[in-house]
């Protein structure tokens, strides 16, 4: 349920009024992190010759369905295919990978340096002046390797002034969705790939079993964060941020602005990620603190545990995603929540892919009829909310493979034992 990495949902605020010696605790133990916690040992970043490879992929794709050329802002996909990590703003830096030969990076002048460290693949890096239109270089380009006749491919999370510039400077030009290019290739992970991804996932629930063991009455969300976030810190992991939802705060999947606290027999609500060289992890887990679970609230813990499973099942090779959110919904029906999306219920999909983001597609939502392949990640987290009560969600990630799908982390055993 943790969000892309643009933008963390961190809705809670502190809470007013909390014991001085609650505070205390939770800056003292986020402090105390780096002498309890030793680092993980990492897989290395994904290598240079990878990053090619992926850039001939690409341009087999692009061959095979008549694309001349893919444009390509800062971000995850930026980065999948050339390494480079970059920010976006007003001024325009892009990769253009044709269908044949080396891409370029367009950037700014002074920014070309700082581009050109992280740069992993042969690639011409062309400059232009604040007084000079950039999509002019990318034009060029394209008219320069004789592409201007054959279809634009426009990354999905490109902005609309990209689109609408270069149309200018290439009027007899098409521009089309790159994504039976760039999703086609990114949602199938390689084992470099999923080896950072285990890294991060092991990194995330090591920091959220620490946590929990130093989850102190009184604590607001703000406090366990930073104990989360320090946990991250000191295993190794690059902490995204993520959410802490405190009793009635539980029931709503992205939580409440009111103040919350840890209290004796309420749910306490984990939901945070990390990512390594990367690669993301996402992993929520719900337990109630300091007093035995409530009969409802095993109950509902108990049945979130079960979709999971039932998530798992259905996860087969070939099989269409929104199956398996189907297949949970169907289960959660015959047990009276719902129907479909309704509250009380699970109002959000079983899964999201992941990956270099947090959220990517494909996603277990009902009606997406991408087939399940190896290699595709998704989170597993069927949540159950009971609004004006409290809410559970247990997620782990999976990916498949040739035998069907496989956890990257265990989930847990019960309601007593929320870590595996």
């Amino acid at each position: 349920m943790l969000s892309a990495r643009l933008g963390r949902r961190r809705l809670l605020q502190s809470a007013g009024g909390l014991a001085a010696s609650a505070m205390l605790a939770g800056s003292r133990i986020a402090r105390a992190a780096a002498d309890e916690l030793a680092p993980m040992t990492l897989p290395p970043p994904i290598a240079p010759a990878e990053r090619l490879a992926r850039v001939r992929a690409a341009q087999a794709l692009m061959q095979a369905q008549g694309i001349g050329a893919l444009v390509i802002e800062p971000g995850a996909s930026l980065d999948y295919f050339t390494g480079v990590q970059w920010w976006r703003s007003e001024r325009l830096t892009a990769a253009v990978i044709p269908a044949t030969g080396e891409p370029i990076i367009v950037t700014p002048f002074f920014e070309r340096p700082s581009v050109a460290e992280s740069l992993a693949i042969p690639a011409e890096i062309r400059t232009w002046n604040e007084d000079e239109e950039p999509l002019k270089l990318v034009a060029g380009f394209i008219a320069e390797r004789r592409l201007a006749g054959l279809p634009i491919g426009i990354e999905e999370t490109d902005r609309y002034f990209i689109v609408d510039r270069l149309n200018a400077q290439l009027p007899q030009a098409r521009t089309v969705n790159a994504n039976p290019v760039v999703r086609t290739l990114r949602m199938r992970k390689s084992p470099a790939e999923l080896a950072l991804m285990q890294a991060a996932a092991d990194i995330t629930i090591a920091a959220l079993r620490y946590a929990h063991l130093k989850t102190v009455e009184g604590m607001n969300p703000d406090q366990l964060d930073s104990i989360i976030g320090a946990a991250h810190a000191s295993l190794g992991g690059k902490y995204d941020g993520g959410l802490v939802l405190l009793g009635e705060a539980s029931a709503y999947p992205h939580g409440s602005h009111k103040p919350q606290s840890v209290r004796r027999g309420e749910v306490v609500l984990f939901d945070c990620g990390c990512s390594v060289h990367g690669y993301q992890s996402d992993i929520s887990r719900s337990f109630v603190f300091g007093a035995g679970p409530s009969a409802e609230q095993r109950k509902v813990w108990a049945q979130v545990r079960r979709g999971q499973d039932i998530a798992m099942a259905a996860a087969t090779v070939g099989a269409p995603a929104g199956s398996v959110d189907d297949a949970v919904r169907s289960a959660y029906e015959s047990w009276g929540y719902g129907p479909g999306y309704k509250l009380p219920g699970t109002p959000h999909r079983t899964g999201h892919g992941i990956g270099m983001e947090g959220h990517e597609p494909v996603y277990l939502v009902h009606g997406e009829t991408t087939p399940l392949a190896p290699g595709m990640c998704f989170s597993n987290e069927p949540g159950i909310y009971l609004p004006g009560k409290f809410g559970i969600r247990l997620e782990d990630c999976f990916h498949i493979t040739d035998a069907g799908p496989k956890f990257f982390t265990v989930p847990p055993p019960s309601i007593d034992q929320p870590f595996a």
